[in-house]
């Protein structure tokens, strides 16, 4: 391995392989696609998705090399062993870095159904990486604004049926949806804010897992509940392309279903208080635990 190298350099030969790693990939991915649009024939489709997804954890294999191959990381890793492969699961965690999805993509591998994020309608556009999202299935979602639903009340629910449509062909495969429930990366400014509850966390956001739960609540079978802790401080991409995070903790906690709170969010105001209290106190349990991991390091 290539430990020795000076940091920036191996940074830089780290960037040139995630990037020569995107760019040979994409394309197969994405004429498979194209042949799966024009061939809506369900055996067809099952065979092409498999494919699909095989290049995709290729992409991810080839990625966590990459960091192996430059990077000495103490992976702690908690509670993986109950998890599996043919599930359908919503994967809800804390977020802090760019480095989460890399270090999520790298340990839960061909360990559940890959990840995937619901994507705002304009990510599409983004070079490379929008069209493999498109190929993957990714689900894009656009969402309407409070301004626009009052100039054009009819749009209200509108954004939700249509995510529900595009979301019926995971009913053949089975997939991880994951959301980052505070909504943006934890940051010094953000974690002091004066409205923040958290020691370790910001604020959960409730209105994005209700959408996906929403959007696909009947088909998840389990909650995965992710605590990520980085014991030195919070990487940059850098850091973790340039071997400068030592050590990553990961806590897998998986919740069934009969223990969340189900209903309507968006039109039950009685449900939506009983949702915010549930998030709450699931959060509440997670700073605890960072502030215990964190505490175990020293």
């Amino acid at each position: 391995m290539l430990y020795f190298l000076p940091h920036s350099l191996k940074g830089i030969l780290s960037l040139i392989l995630y990037t020569l790693n995107t760019v040979c990939l994409t394309p197969p991915l994405i004429l498979l696609a194209l042949f799966k649009f024009f061939i809506p024939v369900y055996c067809v489709v099952v065979i092409i998705d498999n494919i699909l997804i095989s290049i995709a954890n290729l992409w991810i294999d080839i990625n966590s090399f990459n960091s192996k191959l430059f990077c000495k990381i103490n992976w702690d890793i908690r509670g993986l062993g109950n998890l599996k492969k043919k599930e359908w699961y919503l994967v809800i965690s804390n977020h802090q870095s760019w480095v989460d999805i890399l270090a999520l993509q790298t340990i839960l591998n061909k360990k559940i159904p890959m990840l995937k994020f619901f994507l705002k309608q304009e990510l599409i556009w983004v070079p490379f990486l929008g069209l493999a999202w498109w190929a993957l299935d990714f689900p894009f979602m656009k969402r309407y604004s409070k301004k626009q639903l009052t100039k054009k009340p009819h749009l209200k629910g509108k954004d939700l049926e249509r995510t529900k449509k595009a979301c019926e062909k995971f009913k053949h495969t089975p997939i991880s949806i994951i959301n980052f429930v505070e909504g943006t990366r934890l940051t010094p400014r953000k974690k002091g804010a004066p409205d923040n509850h958290f020691t370790h966390l910001l604020n959960p956001k409730a209105g994005g897992i209700a959408f996906v739960l929403g959007s696909m609540g009947d088909y998840f079978h389990k909650i995965i509940d992710v605590t990520i802790v980085y014991p030195d401080e919070i990487p940059t991409f850098w850091d973790y392309i340039s071997g400068r995070v030592n050590k990553i903790i990961i806590d897998f906690e998986v919740i069934p279903l009969t223990d969340f709170p189900t209903g309507d969010y968006f039109n039950d105001t009685k449900y939506k208080d009983q949702f915010f209290m549930w998030l709450n106190s699931l959060w509440q349990k997670k700073d605890d635990k960072i502030k215990q991991l964190k505490a175990d390091k020293i």
